[in-house]
């Protein structure tokens, strides 16, 4: 699988490493992607989505939907993750490790 955000288009760039006698050697920038599980509460399912983490913080303020809308992606890659079932209390961005008190 490339290192793509699926909602940006975010993939690894490329540049130099300046040293400090001023050598210039290429180097790879690489996007810091996480794969997030989002529950869409008017389709009621969950989506399994491999974003980078700057997409993360900005979907959490607008939303999948609206998010993907305003950078052009495509919504058919919101497929269901396998082997789920929506809870009975839907919430967009439930904690993934509760910390034990």
């Amino acid at each position: 699988m490339s290192r793509v955000c699926q909602i940006s288009g975010k993939r690894t760039t490329f540049g130099n490493t300046v040293s400090h006698s001023h050598v210039k050697t290429r180097r790879k920038f690489k996007v810091n992607l996480t794969t997030h599980n989002v529950y869409l509460p008017d389709e009621n399912r969950w989506v399994r989505l491999r974003l980078s983490t700057r997409m993360l913080r900005t979907l959490r303020h607008k939303g999948v939907k609206s998010l993907m809308k305003s950078y052009g992606s495509d919504l058919s890659i919101l497929k269901p993750k396998k082997n789920i079932e929506p809870n009975s209390s839907p919430v967009e961005n439930p904690p993934t490790n509760p910390t034990k008190s």
